[in-house]
């Protein structure tokens, strides 16, 4: 039994990694050991790390990890895309040398063996498609027909020039210092595709990450019925219940049943567990970016909201503390007063308690279906943009 706990906290444990590093900024979290370990894994364990080399290597090794930070993080490179194929192509390949000997099965059919492969390769190619794809790349011959796409709101978006590019910037594109290029409608650069994500290509990353998801659901699913095969062609309850006289409950078995699938189909529990943490991941990307089109805003403009929110916040609150010391030294001038009870004073309202925050004004959001067809049919793959820019 030692060993199931072993490999129970060994899960437990890669979980609460996954999810601190992929999910620990999340606001739901802030003030936790998550948010903590979420700051330990993308930047305390580095720093801790660049300070270890500074103090063996001296300079000269320091440099020569920035120098691979550089390389990885500030400008394009496919090493996260290689990652990628690697992961799926070593996933698949243990699935199949593991699990086909058992497909077909008590559960599953031989079509499996082919819909597996193809599930796969539609997953590929959609990355490639993402990858590849051009994500909307602002240049002088389509500025003009940008600019007239997307209005500046005079909130977050005002009229300005690319102090790189050299040309107007349109409303919601930004200037990507890894690709070094414009992208219209801009929502993130990916490392996993090596790319931009934008205005034209959004579609296609939402369908990688869809696609994803229900890969890893499908893959969990089927080792599932491999192994709930397994049990009914070996008649392991049977062989539990008659010759070793355990009780027929879902309790007295359990244990054993577990210990027998853990000994004898080890690594298809371990690929079912990986694949089920990454669907749940990506259930929680897909949510996230499904609102985010939804609403018709992008991970950019996210930030940017709350940048504008948090000043204004920070602007009303001087004004209120301005007011407020105004009032008390023109009350210290006047005549002297009663002095208010301390009773009275303690339950007094702040003047800051009082301030309002304008809140968040997306002018680009046009309604669900509105905002759905615009990121399944982009504004600059229709005909109406497409003869003003021939214009």
């Amino acid at each position: 039994m030692a060993e199931h706990w072993v490999l129970a906290c060994h899960g437990l444990a890669t979980l609460l990694a996954l999810v601190s590093f992929l999910c620990g900024q999340w606001p739901i979290f802030q003030g936790t050991p998550i948010e903590r370990l979420h700051y330990f894994l993308t930047f305390g364990a580095y720093e801790y790390f660049l300070r270890f080399i500074g103090t063996v290597f001296g300079s000269k090794g320091t440099n020569f990890i920035l120098s691979i930070e550089h390389f990885c993080c500030d400008r394009p490179n496919p090493t996260l895309q290689v990652l990628y194929l690697a992961i799926i192509g070593g996933t698949y390949y243990f699935i199949v040398t593991s699990s086909f000997t058992y497909i077909p099965g008590y559960y599953l059919s031989e079509i499996h063996r082919y819909t597996s492969f193809l599930a796969v390769a539609v997953g590929v190619l959609l990355f490639l498609l993402t990858s590849f794809s051009d994500p909307g790349t602002v240049n002088v011959d389509n500025v003009s027909e940008y600019l007239s796409a997307y209005p500046y709101d005079n909130i977050i978006y005002a009229e300005k020039e690319c102090s790189t590019c050299k040309i107007p910037k349109p409303a919601r594109s930004k200037h990507c210092s890894i690709c070094d290029r414009c992208v219209a409608r801009f929502d993130h650069h990916c490392g996993w595709m090596n790319n931009c994500i934008g205005e034209r290509n959004t579609r296609y990353f939402l369908a990688f990450l869809l696609w994803h998801f229900l890969l890893c659901v499908y893959g969990t699913i089927a080792l599932g019925l491999v192994l709930a095969g397994r049990l009914k062609e070996l008649r392991v309850i049977y062989i539990l219940t008659v010759y070793y006289g355990i009780e027929n409950s879902f309790r007295s078995l359990a244990p054993h049943v577990v210990q027998w699938l853990l000994g004898s189909y080890n690594t298809q529990i371990l690929l079912m567990v990986f694949l089920a943490i990454v669907s749940l991941l990506l259930a929680g990307f897909i949510g996230y970016h499904a609102n985010l089109c939804l609403m018709n805003t992008t991970t950019n403009e996210t930030f940017k909201w709350q940048e504008y929110i948090n000043w204004q916040r920070k602007l009303s609150e001087a004004r209120a503390s301005a007011a407020a010391l105004k009032a008390s030294i023109s009350g210290m001038s006047s005549e002297a007063k009663r002095p208010a009870s301390k009773c009275k004073a303690f339950f007094q309202r702040s003047p800051l308690e009082d301030v309002e925050v304008v809140g968040k004004r997306n002018m680009y959001d046009k309604g669900y279906f509105h905002n759905l067809c615009e990121i399944i049919f982009p504004l600059s793959t229709r005909r109406s943009f497409l003869q003003k820019k021939s214009k």
